[in-house]
Order: structure tokens, then C-alpha cells, then sequence
């Protein structure tokens, strides 16, 4: 599977709801102390890498064991459908791998399942090789602890139709750079071509209201707060647009995918991507790619959002550290920036991203992106909390629709999610 921000999107909406009751932290777990002789077998299960960086594995493994005799790494890959309940299930079954690749809102149910090895006890040695944001990543709020090594990440910019905007009578070299900006000239594509071309097709998501400024969760990660004066006001002025048609009739069931198509076709002026849209701009839509803007996210804190990966060592492994020692092995900076050379990916390891493969441009749009989207991720936040779950995605999406379509006061709508979003935040335990 290509990693794209639009994979890693869809990977960010897969929750785990683990049976809590069937596989607390027990008595017959492995030992938290990491600083043992790194010996013995361990197994290592990444998500639905095998097809396209086997080679990468094998060898990065093959190094791992020369370097520490006497180890053995069983590598198993899982397909991307399902990850979560076969993750689930091994929990709940005591068949959980000592090494495991993870994101962030499938860390949360096992951390509290006692079935995550808090890494800021076992492995704070290294906790200066990575950036800020992405070791606090995988923190879980209510509980201390860092629950995973971060891996790579992704960041994109917005893409826009320069040609739609020019069309417009808006400056096509002036994208906008603010909420304010956005909405004045999706409005105005809107009025100018009598609804035809929308801007935006999505609906806010959790990390929009976050990026809008809006205050997720209160600090104890008890409550969501994202029904607060700025969240509400966010969800009128995309009201407005939607009453418009400056956001796509059809974001209401819009999927990243549709959305992306949408985009190819010139039927939205702006949407969301990552340097690996380029080469399928040019392939699918030339004309589009003749035309194509490309900007910053825009955000109302000065930090974009990111997305994160993650490595995650079994609680309860009998090789504890074996396991700590791989996996800091696979995120360590030399790794990190061979696997980012593979694939459009970026290191999530302090000084990385101020290598010249993510600061120099040659000239091409692909390396512009790569620069930008690098520099943007050295103070990026992964915004969506880490025990928002898919269910929980799905509530507000829902009583965002309604609001869009006016069965709803945007307030009454948020209002609504926090609850429903509280209810099932209280089942998580």
C-alpha cells in the first residue's frame, strides 16, 4: 500500500475496542526493566508493509541480528482490513507480538490494559532522538507515560485549482493563507460560477476543529470540549458555505478517495494531498496538474497537523529487552531516514528533517512539497486525541450533517456529539 496522507487518514479511523475485563495487566507479564542482555526470540508485526518494502525488512532485520548474536526476529505482516481486531484479539488472547506497529488511538485501549510498556520508565534514554510532538504522540491523556516510539510521519499541503480561482476573479498567486480568507473566496467561486465549483469536500473532522483552534478535550482526557464558542462558530461558517454550495453537495458522504476524485475532475478548487498526489496529477490530470497551487494548511495555532506511526513493545513480553532494543532499532535516525528515502514518508527523529533530502529543492513541484510539508512537521501536533474513536468519528459526522443541513442549530449539533462522544468515552473505561 502506497503511504500517503490519504492512507494514513484512513488508517487514523480504525479504533480497537479491546474487552478490557479479558486481558488486564496480570501477573505473568514480562519484566518493565529494558536494560537486561539483548537476547532471544521476539516477533514483530507491522501493518500491510510486506508487498511493497519486504527487501527493506528482511535486511533491516538481517542487521538487527548481526548486530546483537543470538537474537531472532519473526516478522509478520497483517493486512490494512481488520488490523484493529486482529489487534483486539491477540490482546484479549494473550497472543499479542512483542513488537508492534501501531497509531495512536490503537495504543490507547491497550496502554490501559496494562498490555503497552511505558517506554518513559523502560526507554527514557531515548526520548531525545525524537521530535517533541512525536514522542508525545503516543501519550494517553489521564494516565502518564509514552506508550509507543514514534515511527514516520506525514503532513501534506492544500492543493488548489489555480485556473477555478483565476475563473473567480480571485488571485490565483494569493491562495488564501487564513479561515478568514478561505471562506470569503469559496463563497465568492461559489457565487461566480452559480454554485457549480465548490471549494472545499469534506466536512469538518475532529482535527479540523482542532486546527480552527477549538479545544478537544479537557486536560484529564475525561471530557471532549469541542461544543465550546469556537467549534460552534466554526460549524455555522461552514454552514454558510454548504447553504452556498462552496462545500460539495456531496460531502455529507464524501470519503478522502471520493473527494480526491472530485479534485481530478475540477469539480472542487481545493483539497488536501501529499507529494505523492503530484505524479497522479500529471498521470490522471494534466490539465489540473498545469494548474495546479500548492500552499500551507491552514490553521488558526500556527501548527499544522500530522499524522503518526508508531512502535509499540508488548507489556507482557518474556523478552523485554530484546523487544525495547528493536524497536528503538527500527526508529532510530539512520532507519527512519533510509525508509523516508523509499517511500514519501517523513523521520519523526530530532535533526532528521534538517537533511538536505528535506531542505534543498531542485526545482520540481514533488521536492517543493517535501521541503515544505518538512519544515512545517518540526512543530506539527496530532491533533485528533488519541481516545477519539472510529464510533466517536462517526457521531459527529453525523450531527455535523444534520447541522449542515439545517435540522440542527450547529450548537444544538455539538452539543449532541460531545455527549454521545462522553457516553462512549465513559465505555472505553
Amino acid at each position: 500500500m502506497p503511504i500517503s496522507r490519504r492512507a494514513l487518514a484512513a488508517a487514523f479511523a480504525v479504533c480497537v475496542l479491546l474487552p478490557l475485563s479479558a486481558c488486564g495487566s496480570g501477573d505473568d507479564g514480562g519484566s518493565t526493566d529494558a536494560s537486561g542482555k539483548v537476547e532471544g526470540d521476539i516477533t514483530f508485526q507491522t501493518w500491510n508493509l510486506r508487498a511493497n518494502f519486504k527487501d527493506y525488512f528482511e535486511g533491516l532485520i538481517a542487521d538487527f541480528e548481526k548486530k546483537y548474536p543470538g537474537t531472532n526476529v519473526k516478522w509478520v505482516d497483517q493486512p490494512a482490513e481488520g488490523y484493529a481486531d486482529k489487534i483486539s484479539a491477540d490482546a484479549a488472547g494473550g497472543t499479542l507480538p512483542d513488537v508492534v506497529n501501531v497509531s495512536p488511538d490503537l495504543v490507547a485501549p491497550l496502554a490501559k490494559a496494562g498490555l503497552a510498556l511505558d517506554l518513559d520508565k523502560a526507554a527514557a534514554q531515548y526520548k531525545k532522538e525524537y521530535l517533541d510532538g512525536a514522542w508525545a504522540s503516543h501519550q494517553i491523556p489521564g494516565m502518564t507515560g509514552t506508550y509507543a516510539f514514534p515511527w514516520y510521519l506525514n503532513t501534506g499541503p492544500l492543493f488548489y485549482n489555480k485556473s477555478l480561482f483565476e475563473e473567480a476573479g480571485l488571485d490565483a498567486d494569493q491562495p488564501p493563507t487564513t479561515y478568514d480568507e478561505l471562506f470569503a473566496d469559496a463563497l465568492q467561486i461559489a457565487q461566480k460560477t452559480d454554485g457549480k465549483v465548490a471549494t472545499l469536500a469534506n466536512v469538518p473532522t475532529i482535527e479540523d476543529f482542532g486546527r480552527y483552534g477549538v479545544p478537544l478535550m479537557n486536560k484529564e482526557g475525561t471530557a471532549f470540549t469541542f461544543n465550546d464558542a469556537k467549534g460552534i462558530e466554526l460549524l455555522t461558517r461552514y454552514k454558510e458555505l454548504y447553504d452556498a454550495k462552496a462545500l460539495d453537495p456531496q460531502a455529507l458522504t464524501a470519503t478522502p478517495e471520493s473527494s480526491g476524485k472530485k479534485f481530478l475532475t475540477e469539480a472542487v478548487a481545493m483539497n488536501p494531498g501529499s507529494a505523492l498526489d503530484l505524479g497522479n496529477f500529471k498521470k490522471q490530470a494534466p490539465n489540473l496538474y498545469k494548474n495546479i497551487g500548492i500552499t500551507d494548511q491552514i490553521t488558526s495555532t500556527g501548527h499544522v497537523n500530522m499524522y503518526v506511526m508508531g512502535v509499540m513493545v508488548n507489556a507482557q513480553t518474556k523478552r523485554t529487552p530484546a523487544a525495547v532494543a528493536f524497536a528503538h532499532y527500527v526508529t532510530d535516525a539512520a532507519h527512519q531516514m533510509s525508509f523516508a528515502k523509499k517511500v514519501a514518508i517523513f523521520p519523526s527523529t530530532a535533526g532528521s528533517l534538517d537533511d538536505p533530502y528535506f531542505t534543498k529543492e531542485d526545482g520540481t513541484d514533488e521536492t517543493r512539497v517535501r521541503v515544505a510539508a518538512a519544515k512545517s512537521l518540526k512543530t506539527a501536533v496530532n491533533y485528533t486525541p488519541v481516545l477519539f474513536s472510529e464510533q466517536m468519528k462517526t457521531e459527529l459526522r453525523n450531527e455535523v450533517a444534520k447541522a449542515l443541513q439545517g435540522k440542527e442549530s450547529p450548537k444544538q449539533a455539538l452539543d449532541n456529539a460531545v455527549e454521545a462522544c462522553d457516553r462512549l468515552l465513559q465505555q472505553q473505561g
